[in-house]
């Protein structure tokens, strides 16, 4: 099960983007709300998640997502319960795929250092020891990272890589939807 983390002021296609996507692909996804259950993006979007953080099945863990924005970033990063599933995810080697500014999270937490990773212009300097690359987004072991909203589909289709196994799985449904691959 892929976990997609929602706090209030997320991004919203940072988040649905990639949900979208692999609903799409047939990849279990559940959004997961940090606070009440109707989740407020960014942009004033509502957003009825499916379940609250308190009811993770740790053991079905295959991943989580942490979509940017603000102040959405900064709720995820003050959450003890978010804070617990990153730990968890980076002690078993499971998925953790961040977007915007929420690399910013994994690299004050030193997840990232000596890792190559993306993020929103201006937040460079939080990814602590992280090789900062150029393209809109990276995989580096357990890790994905993307630059922001611009980056929402390739994003989704690096998680949908990661989770099937097979390179360029994502691409297609890239391809299904139209999008630019």
């Amino acid at each position: 099960m892929i976990y997609v983390l929602l706090a209030d002021g997320f991004e919203e296609l940072e988040a649905l983007t990639p949900v979208d996507m692999l609903k799409r692909y047939g990849i279990d996804v559940k959004t997961v709300a940090i606070g009440n259950i109707d989740v407020c993006g960014a942009h004033s979007i509502i957003v009825k998640a499916d379940m609250s953080i308190k009811d993770i099945d740790m053991a079905a863990i295959d991943g989580i997502v942490l979509p940017g924005g603000m102040p959405g970033t900064l709720n995820l990063q003050k959450d003890k319960n978010v804070n617990k599933l990153i730990d968890y995810c980076e002690e078993n080697k499971k998925m953790i795929a961040a977007i915007c500014a929420a690399p910013m999270i994994l690299g004050e937490k030193g997840l990232l250092s000596g890792k190559n990773a993306v993020c929103f212009p201006g937040f460079e300097e939080n990814l602590k020891g992280a090789d900062i690359g150029n393209g809109s987004t990276t995989v580096c072991g357990n890790y994905i990272t993307a630059k922001g909203a611009g980056a929402a589909y390739e994003f989704g289709a690096e998680i949908i890589d990661y989770i099937s196994g097979i390179n360029g799985e994502g691409k297609k449904i890239m391809a299904q939807m139209q999008c630019k691959v």
